[in-house]
């Protein structure tokens, strides 16, 4: 009996290491939102995974995705699969660029470090977000990988021009200009919990905390959070991530508009993206600006609900400038099939930003290197199953829109 157990069974190793066993019980980035969502305070969570209102855009980015479905091929030889590309020059392992973040020390202790340490250690582009809970200069110390700055097109432009200046000091190689914040969304979900930046505590927030112990235990032993990269700016009171909130809401600034472009161009030596083009239109003026990359990104669903979901306005964004300059997609990427999708749709990579904080809540920064392992792996076994070798060979013929039932 023994022998013929032996023969059909493989016994599995002790994992000793919680979070380990976390991902051992993790087969896709949905499944680590779950776990996520079972280790961190219900505020917490919701705050990464909410969007805007009734969270009908957010829903839609993960929909269309799915409405999306491959025309494959068979007997092409895939015995050999590249998803390498490149993207403002840079070669690329795959085509995913870790997308900024904002409070994502709120979500484990390392915050940004541990994101930037993954993508670094994965070859990819990181996108630190103005509103970090790491500085420029502490991600820069940590990854010698890629780096990106995301801005906002403040009122206070001296701050802003200055954190333009310590990122190209720090070797940061582009700036991502987001543009879909006039002002903010109203994230509902926030709303009802009190979790406004920084959160307000109340009875509920405690029994919350007693009812996560790891998380608590992460937190109130780590060093105070605050917005690291206006803190001892001179700009407000920084000592705080409270002292600095007020002003910081006070920033955004509904003035915006396609003439701060040659400003960032004026200020910044490098590569200029803008974040949250969403429409055909936008993307024409963006390429006549000169840019040399755009994210098609409704602010992953949490600024306006009813925004279009960006996969579905890829197609005629890439028809109308995809020779001009290279385009990124955003809000919805959750598996490797995702990417492919993108890219045959005509984007040049894909961003991610909720995904990587699901593996980040559930197992740290291990876990935001099980979610880079799951969307390489899953590229790759798309493209086999699909027919396709190479990232050249990605095109519009290898998808189809499922119809819309009536």
């Amino acid at each position: 009996m023994l022998r013929t157990l032996r023969s059909v069974l493989r016994i599995r190793e002790v994992e000793f290491r919680a979070s380990g066993r976390r991902l051992a019980r993790a087969a896709s980035i949905a499944d680590l939102g779950r776990i996520a969502r079972a280790r961190l305070p219900r505020g917490v969570f919701d705050y990464i995974d909410g969007g805007a209102e009734d969270e009908l855009t957010m829903r839609r980015n993960i929909a269309a995705f799915r409405r999306l479905e491959f025309v494959p091929r068979v007997l092409r030889d895939v015995a050999a699969i590249d998803t390498t590309t490149t993207l403002l020059g840079r070669p690329l392992p795959l085509p995913l660029v870790l997308g900024p973040t904002g409070f994502t020390r709120i979500v484990s202790p390392g915050g940004e470090l541990d994101v930037a340490r993954a993508a670094a250690r994965a070859g990819l582009p990181y996108t630190l977000s103005t509103m970090a809970t790491r500085s420029i200069e502490e991600v820069a110390a940590v990854s010698t990988g890629a780096k990106w700055f995301q801005v906002y097109v403040w009122r206070d432009r001296a701050l802003v021009r200055d954190m333009l200046a310590r990122a190209a000091s720090q070797g940061y190689e582009a700036i991502v200009v987001t543009v879909d914040t006039a002002v903010l969304g109203r994230r509902e979900r926030d709303v009802r919990r009190g979790f406004l930046l920084p959160p307000k505590i109340g009875p509920g927030t405690l029994i919350d905390g007693v009812l996560h112990p790891g998380w608590t235990w992460d937190f109130i032993r780590a060093e105070p959070i605050t917005f690291a990269n206006v803190a001892g700016t001179g700009a407000a009171d920084g000592s705080t991530a409270v002292a600095l909130s007020d002003y910081i809401n006070s920033q955004f600034d509904p003035a915006l508009s396609w003439r701060e472009v040659g400003w960032f161009r004026e200020n910044w030596p490098g590569p200029v993206v803008l974040k949250g083009i969403q429409t055909v239109a936008d993307a024409r003026l963006a390429a006549d600006a000169g840019v040399e990359a755009i994210v098609l990104s409704n602010h992953g669903g949490r600024q306006l609900d009813g925004a279009p979901p960006p996969l579905e306005v890829l197609p005629g964004v890439a028809d109308a400038v995809g020779d001009r300059i290279e385009i990124l997609c955003d809000g919805g990427v959750r598996r490797g099939s995702d990417i492919v999708k993108a890219v045959a749709l005509g984007a040049r990579a894909v961003m991610i930003g909720r995904a990587y904080l699901y593996g980040l809540g559930a197992a740290g920064e291990k876990g935001v290197d099980a979610v880079i392992a799951l969307l390489d792996a899953g590229m790759r076994r798309t493209m086999a199953l699909a027919g396709v070798c190479s990232v050249p060979e990605i095109g519009p013929d290898l998808v189809r829109w499922r119809p819309t039932p009536r």
